[in-house]
């Protein structure tokens, strides 16, 4: 279903399923994508202050927007990304970890220079299994705002 700027109300929100990261999940996203040995080397990473491999930041980033889209997310809107801000990987995440995702619209507001769009902005909180924060950003998404009559 096509929403427009004007559907969406501050307070809104979206949970994800959950997903459990596997080793093999972490290892194969950080071979291809951030290929630190904390990331790619149980060996290695056993030796590391953290015990173990762990999740990539930019793996969760990542999978807090698949889980976001699977979720429902903007539905049929176009949404073109404007960017993230505050960006902060709160604490490890390692293999077996349990995570959900959950985003909230803080923001909506028309575009001052195309009368056409707005901007949503999002709040993004990543949790694991016993609740606790792992990750949060916002985002922010221009949508098309609803025509006029």
């Amino acid at each position: 279903m096509q929403r427009y700027l004007e559907d969406f109300t501050l307070g809104e929100t979206w949970t994800s399923r959950e997903v459990v990261l596997s080793e093999e999940d972490i290892i194969r996203y950080a071979r291809e994508n951030d290929p630190q040995p904390i990331h790619t080397d149980p060996v290695a990473a056993a030796q590391g202050r953290f015990g173990t491999v762990i999740a990539s930041g930019w793996q969760l980033a990542a999978l807090s927007m698949r889980l976001f889209i699977e979720a429902g997310g903007y539905g049929d809107t176009p949404v073109i990304g404007l960017g993230i801000e505050d960006l902060r990987w709160r604490r490890p995440v390692r293999p077996g970890d349990r995570l959900q995702v959950s985003r909230e619209v803080v923001g909506v507001e028309h575009s001052a220079t195309r009368p056409g769009f707005g901007v949503i902005r999002t709040g993004v909180t990543m949790r694991n299994q016993k609740a606790e924060v792992v990750m949060t950003l916002a985002t922010l998404g221009q949508v098309p705002a609803r025509p006029a009559p």
